[in-house]
């Protein structure tokens, strides 16, 4: 969400460098460029390398997980919030801590966003999703700005574009998009497929952003100029790498019972990170028709906790599971899993990808394209590039797939104009009324203004419609004018819908997003006042500006997105 002022637009500020935080399910991290440099070398972009555990576990990325300390001050994030509160669970003193892991994907599976929406921590308790992100949020920029510090010594942050925070300096990047922008500037022939150049002007080609959480899909043509247009709106569903990790402990608790598994989880918090540390790494090396079984490392203590509550051993339990015979062997701290139990894990996830991509396909303006570029972490999984091979045969994965969105929003930072229009994933208006029409209107919503007006309320003012073209730099304008005469403030309920044409807000699919405020504290012409509202839907971000129409000066308007 954005307001925009009569501040200069930060894409005119002398900033220093750009800075980028990618926020994700299961990894986040930080990434910088100087200015300077950009302009020699845009590859040439800093991150963080991340350490975990006694294992010296070395990422470019760290763990998405935030802990609070039990009076709810904030304590640590990432491998280090994982590697306390471990500890803390050794000597049984985690209780009354807050500890949140994974927890984005809460939002995603939330329709109606509040502001004082709660998150649940890993033993139920909860806490204002606004102060886990925030301070994540904090933490990560902090933790960057002491990196280049370190570098170059005491920067402002006036002095920094941010793909990530403060707003004044904000730029949001859209991630198939920052991906496409970083492959964009990598060597030619590791963007070559078949000898044709990806990203020669007036090719088509699709990003497909796997991450942790979920599938993000786009389609980009290159223009004449070397910017890159939309050409399919985004897409996709959560069918990232998590979903891999909940079958496999999945298959763990089909073996031993979920109410050992359960007990395992809360008594054993440090055998479930290590587990899960095991498995992250292991699910890299899955592929296609393998010939060697896979052994996985397991918490002996996942076994112990089995005979205590079972009173048997595991590999008695598994003769009686013929599903398993052949396929599975427990002993100790191993498991030796078949190639295709192991590939099995990937099914769900492997299936939807190829199906959506199969439709995807049909679409007139996907149909065409010279390649599928791959990017994000779970790309780096073999099953899953076989998976979308069998939708497309030119398949790209770039030798930074992890690191791809993240080093793509800090280019992006250094050239916001790179992408020319986006496509409109919904139909967007603001609810407001019109002087009522026998049999046209719904008698339902007939009302009568102070004045005597008979009016129709919650009509849909439509600015832009599903699946519509729009260029970075548009702008739809509505003149809006005031319902009362002493009326000092103008709010509109802001909805979206997949329906291209609705007539009220309240017809089925709309949905309410946000609000706009509008001031008009000048009361002095009554009812004859009113603004042209208008909104930006080409930008990562929705803007909006109001001017008043009788004086042409800019008025305060503001979104808020959050009830």
């Amino acid at each position: 969400m954005a307001s925009k002022g009569g501040t200069k637009k930060q894409d005119d500020r002398n900033y220093f460098l750009v800075a980028a935080i990618d926020f994700g399910t299961t990894f986040s991290g930080y990434a910088f460029s100087f200015r300077h440099e950009y302009k020699k070398d845009p590859l040439k972009i800093s991150a963080n390398t991340w350490t975990a555990g006694s294992a010296c576990l070395q990422s470019l990325k760290t763990s998405t997980c935030v802990l609070f300390r039990p009076n709810g001050d904030f304590h640590s994030f990432g491998f280090e919030a994982e590697d306390k509160y471990s500890n803390l669970a050794l000597d049984d003193k985690h209780h009354d801590w807050y500890y949140f892991r994974r927890f984005k994907m809460m939002l995603y599976k939330t329709k109606n966003l509040k502001r004082n929406f709660l998150l649940e921590d890993d033993k139920g308790k909860s806490m204002p999703a606004m102060k886990v992100f925030s301070w994540a949020l904090r933490y990560l920029k902090d933790h960057m700005k002491s990196k280049y510090e370190n570098m170059i010594g005491s920067v402002s942050d006036t002095d920094i574009l941010w793909a990530g925070i403060p707003k004044a300096y904000l730029k949001i990047a859209l991630e198939p998009e920052a991906a496409s922008l970083f492959c964009k500037y990598l060597p030619t022939k590791k963007m070559e497929c078949g000898g044709f150049s990806v990203f020669k002007p007036g090719s088509k080609y699709l990003v497909l952003d796997a991450g942790g959480g979920t599938i993000d899909i786009t389609v980009h043509q290159v223009q004449d100029d070397g910017s890159l247009r939309e050409l399919h709106k985004a897409n996709g569903g959560d069918w990232g790498g998590v979903k891999v990790d909940t079958c496999f402990l999945g298959v763990l608790g089909d073996i031993v019972g979920n109410e050992v598994m359960q007990s395992f989880n809360e008594k054993h918090k440090s055998d479930i990170l290590d587990l899960l540390r095991e498995f992250e790494v292991k699910k890299r090396t899955i592929k296609v028709n393998m010939d060697e079984k896979i052994t996985f490392k397991v918490p002996i203590m996942l076994n112990e906790t089995f005979k205590r509550m079972k009173k048997k051993e595991i590999k008695d339990e598994l003769e009686s599971k013929t599903k398993y015979k052949g396929n599975l062997t427990w002993v100790g701290d191993k498991i030796r899993m078949s190639p295709g139990l192991a590939e099995s894990l990937f099914q769900e996830c492997s299936e939807k990808i190829k199906n959506h991509l199969k439709q995807l396909m049909k679409h007139p303006s996907v149909k065409d394209i010279s390649a599928i570029i791959m990017v994000g972490g779970f790309s780096e999984c073999p099953i899953v590039k076989e998976a979308v091979k069998k939708s497309f045969p030119k398949v790209i994965v770039p030798n930074e797939a992890g690191l791809s969105v993240l080093k793509g929003a800090v280019i992006f930072g250094h050239e916001p104009k790179a992408i020319k229009s986006r496509i409109m994933q919904h139909t967007y208006g603001v609810a407001v009324s019109k002087l009522f029409v026998e049999g046209v209107h719904d008698q339902n919503k007939k009302f009568v203004t102070s004045g005597g007006g008979v009016r129709c309320d919650r009509i849909f003012k439509k600015y832009v419609t599903e699946g519509e073209t729009v260029d970075i730099d548009d702008r739809k304008t509505s003149y809006i004018s005031v319902l009362e005469p002493d009326e000092k403030y103008m709010t509109f309920l802001f909805y979206a819908t997949e329906k291209q044409n609705p007539m009220y807000v309240t017809d089925p699919g709309c949905q309410l997003i946000g609000k706009i405020t509008i001031d008009m504290l000048d009361i002095s012409k009554g009812l004859d006042r009113g603004a042209d509202v208008s909104m930006s839907f080409g930008g990562t971000k929705l803007e909006v500006e109001a001017k008043d129409r009788d004086t042409g000066l800019s008025t305060k308007a503001k979104f808020d997105f959050l009830n």
